[in-house]
């Protein structure tokens, strides 16, 4: 006799929040049968993609080395292959913004004049159920147009009409995360396949109604083998719901040293839902210092604010992407503008003003199709440096940038900057991490924090770098604390007068009500601990609530 079909879900009751308003309309019957459907097929290649990815970090911490891959090379040498024509709606993405998916964004982000928004359910957003099953609710209103938001304040939101509204390119979860809300035969759903399954099945029709379509960014990714999974994902949920191979599309997120490496080879495993590239600077750096940990001086990164798009090896692998994209026909879209525009104090304003106008200028000088900014305010900052270049046309891919010639060594010439570590930077690094630490356990994803709208890969480059100074035995070279040494001692007396000075402004009740010390205690934990985290979210996600 046949064993029992499994259930097609079943659901961990873990906490009250499970239960909230409205949950319903997202995690019906048939939606949760299709995300365990894509859990059964998908995630054991999941898991092995994720070993996979631990045993070349292990490849990487023996050489000290990256070099393009032989076996695919017939992949970049074969010049015939594009990737699929850009749908009409993502044609011209000059301007994109990014946020998470709460109501007020969703409607501030379709309203801002950028032509794409990226609803973040990554990086931006901390991944509560609430956020992750409210994110949902909030954009199949937007699609319906029945979404509004009233401030405590009383100002009220509401949607512009259709034509004036941004294209929505949602960016799931990156692969390492599991939702703990959703089990399918006692394990955890990824985060990944919730939040692509949820998404493409309550709206792919819906997009396709309004003359768009279910459109994506993948985060995190770390070898072509891990976009050919995403296309086979794609593949199956398109023929499962009778959605028109091809419709979907997805842009990538070039954020891993190792798939700067490989970025011909993703779009090629992409190549009939594929998009474009984007170009990171954060969750970059941090995973420059994650793999080559142990790569000893030459690859000490010095203040996370030193390292701007200019220097050298950032230079080559941003101009490697655009060369690689319009080689192939996709997208290049350039980095973040994180400045948020203070209306107080218009000197410092223009200032920072400046620095934007001068990076998108240069972003579009090096023929990128678009680029982001993280509040609305920007938006016509960093449209006005690509009007200048595109002028009526929607994209340069035209511009092909033959002139770009890119190195394996270029690409990890850490060594070429001059700048080095310093005191400054070192408090800085904590008193960032420590509070997008405490904003993310209260729930929140995109953090203000000094001036910039900051997400987790703040977090990730700030923690890391705390922890590559100590294990490398940085001494400050210059300043009053030249000579000194970076120890987990010194990295403590930091942490300690930062959160001294936080409980004396908040006062001792509002302090202990707080997930201040929880943040330090997890930040200082990660940072000084022997073995590196491979994600600080991960240890992060069992203080969630």
């Amino acid at each position: 006799m046949s064993a029992p079909a499994p259930s097609p879900l079943a659901i961990v009751e873990t906490s009250p929040e499970q239960n909230l308003p409205r949950q319903d309309e997202v995690l019906t019957e048939a939606a949760l049968a299709f995300v365990a459907e894509l859990h059964r097929r998908f995630t054991p290649r999941r898991n092995e993609l994720l070993a996979r990815r631990a045993e070349r970090r292990a490849e990487i911490a023996r050489t000290s080395t990256l070099d393009f891959l032989p076996e695919t090379a017939a992949v970049r040498e074969d010049d015939s292959w594009r990737v699929a024509e850009a749908p009409a709606a993502l044609n011209d993405r000059r301007v994109e913004i990014t946020g998470p998916t709460d109501r007020k964004m969703t409607i501030n982000a379709l309203n801002s004049g950028a032509k794409v928004w990226l609803a973040d359910f990554e990086d931006a957003s901390a991944p509560t159920w609430e956020n992750v099953v409210g994110g949902q609710i909030n954009l199949i209103d937007a699609y319906e147009r029945r979404i509004d938001f009233t401030s405590e304040q009383g100002k009220t939101y509401a949607l512009k009409p259709a034509e004036e509204l941004a294209t929505v390119v949602v960016r799931p979860r990156g692969w390492h995360l599991a939702e703990r809300h959703l089990t399918v035969d006692g394990e955890p759903v990824p985060g990944a396949l919730v939040d692509f399954g949820l998404y493409f099945f309550h709206n792919a029709q819906r997009l396709l109604d309004l003359g768009k379509g279910p459109y994506f960014y993948l985060p995190k990714t770390e070898s072509h083998l891990e976009a050919r999974l995403w296309n086979d994902i794609f593949v199956f949920a398109q023929d499962h719901l009778g959605i028109a191979q091809g419709t979907i599309r997805a842009t990538v997120l070039i954020e891993t040293i190792t798939a700067a490496y490989e970025m011909e080879e993703i779009l090629y495993e992409l190549r009939d839902h594929a998009s474009g590239l984007n170009a990171g600077r954060w969750d970059y750096l941090f995973s420059i210092v994650k793999n080559f940990r142990d790569g000893g001086e030459k690859f000490v990164l010095p203040d996370r604010n030193a390292v701007t798009m200019t220097a050298p090896f950032m230079r080559a692998y941003t101009e490697l992407l655009v060369r690689t994209c319009h080689k192939r026909g996709a997208h290049a879209i350039g980095g973040m503008a994180a400045f948020i525009p203070n209306r107080r104090d218009p000197e410092a304003n223009e200032q920072a003003l400046a620095k934007v106008r001068a990076d998108k200028d240069r972003e579009a000088g090096d023929g990128f199709d678009g680029s982001w900014v993280a509040h609305p305010d920007l938006v016509p900052v960093a449209r006005e440096s690509f009007d200048a270049v595109l002028g009526e046309r929607p994209n340069q891919k035209e511009r092909l940038r033959e002139d770009v010639s890119v190195s394996a060594a270029d690409l990890i010439a850490i060594d070429t900057l001059e700048a080095k570590p310093t005191y400054d930077g070192l408090v800085n690094a904590v008193q960032v991490g420590l509070r997008y630490v405490e904003a993310w356990l209260r729930g929140l994803g995109a953090v203000a924090i000094f001036g910039l709208m900051e997400d987790a890969a703040t977090a990730e480059i700030s923690r890391s770098q705390i922890w590559q100074w100590i294990n490398a035995g940085v001494v400050f070279q210059d300043g009053e604390h030249k000579g000194e040494k970076v120890t987990p001692e010194l990295v403590r007396t930091v942490a300690a007068q930062d959160l001294a000075a936080v409980r004396a402004e908040l006062g001792e009740e509002a302090f202990a009500a707080s997930r201040w010390q929880e943040a330090h205690d997890l930040l200082l934990r990660i940072a000084l601990d022997t073995d590196y985290a491979e994600f600080l979210t991960l240890p992060a996600y069992e203080l969630l609530g």
